[in-house]
């Protein structure tokens, strides 16, 4: 019975975790935040008052897939940036965690891959939390209207993680498209192709 029980517990103490963190979804609003930025400035929506919308990528300095993705990243800001829908680009994972997270390593990494785009430091993790990021990359692409900020995709950047594919799907590319012709997106959610967050051990 001891043993029924304590299953028990830990099962809600997951859901109960897993519910804190729930992943936003097409329709949700975008929270905004105020986060620094590798320059040491802060950032927000309001840092782009041109911005059509907004391609938030949760990614960090050393996951394979977080590197793979790295130069996709870049060409996704230098694509979509000058037609309004920048990158901005956070950091989820706990620097006491993964070592190798810590802002100082993000300047280091900005520096050496040239970031046209801002890669922010969420210290306490406290935005990941509100988008519910799980896994880097994780992307989110929001768009800006009178009614504020909306989200309208969830999940993978493309289907090739490995970067070999010749006929990928663009999923990013694809929703990025419909919102410029005013439409809906076909595809607002995929399974997001990744390494786990990084979080903070307990006490």
């Amino acid at each position: 019975m001891k043993k029924i029980i304590l299953l028990l517990v830990l099962a809600f103490s997951a859901f109960f975790a897993q519910a804190q963190t729930a992943t936003l979804k097409a329709g949700d609003t975008a929270p905004d935040f105020k986060l620094k930025n590798v320059d040491n400035k802060e950032v927000s929506f309001a840092s782009f008052p041109n911005a059509k919308g907004y391609i938030i990528v949760f990614t960090c300095n050393t996951c394979p897939y977080a590197v793979g993705y790295e130069q996709r990243i870049i060409d996704l800001d230098k694509k979509y940036r000058p037609q309004g829908y920048p990158v901005i680009a956070i950091n989820p994972n706990d620097p006491e965690a993964s070592t190798a997270d810590t802002f100082n390593k993000m300047q280091d990494l900005a520096k050496e891959k040239k970031y046209p785009f801002p890669y922010l430091f969420d210290a306490g993790q406290k935005i990941t939390d509100e988008y519910g990021a799980k896994r880097t990359p994780h992307v989110f692409i929001v768009s800006k209207s009178a009614k504020g900020n909306v989200v309208e995709y969830v999940g993978a950047i493309d289907n090739d993680p490995e970067g070999t594919k010749a006929d990928k799907a663009k999923y990013a590319e694809d929703v990025i498209a419909s919102l410029q012709r005013g439409q809906k997106p076909a595809v607002t959610q995929t399974k997001e192709i990744g390494c786990t967050v990084k979080r903070k051990a307990k006490a």
